[in-house]
């Protein structure tokens, strides 16, 4: 029933900026935490950056200063803002949110298909 969908991803050139956006849609009571992570080929999935419901914000040491997350709230969305793109950001980026179905259920965690975002000269 509830879905991620990211867009925004792209090839793009070192040093080079792209937006990131998702949207979370379906029965959804509220959202709780929602971020992004990245995988790179035969490497583990990590953590870029997460967002609480109230816009604290924590990143990964290697893009401070270089992304930018955010959330809307009233649409149930989060976008990432990058900048600075380096050939180490070359992963598919992947949606997350911990989503609650119902006012007297647990959250649980749900991920988006991933959008790849290619950084090359």
């Amino acid at each position: 029933q509830v879905q991620l969908v990211e867009s925004g991803g792209g090839l793009v050139q070192p040093g080079g900026s792209l937006r990131l956006s998702c949207a979370a849609s379906g029965s959804i009571f509220s959202i709780n935490d929602m971020g992004w992570y990245r995988q790179a080929p035969e490497k583990p999935r990590e953590l870029v950056a997460t967002t609480t419901r109230g816009g604290s914000t924590n990143y990964a040491d290697s893009v401070k200063g270089r992304f930018t997350i955010s959330r809307d709230n009233a649409k149930n969305t989060v976008n990432l803002q990058m900048n600075g793109l380096e050939p180490e950001d070359t992963a598919v980026y992947y949606c997350n949110a911990e989503i609650v179905r119902g006012k007297y259920l647990s959250g649980v965690n749900y991920w988006g298909k991933g959008t790849v975002v290619a950084v090359s000269s």
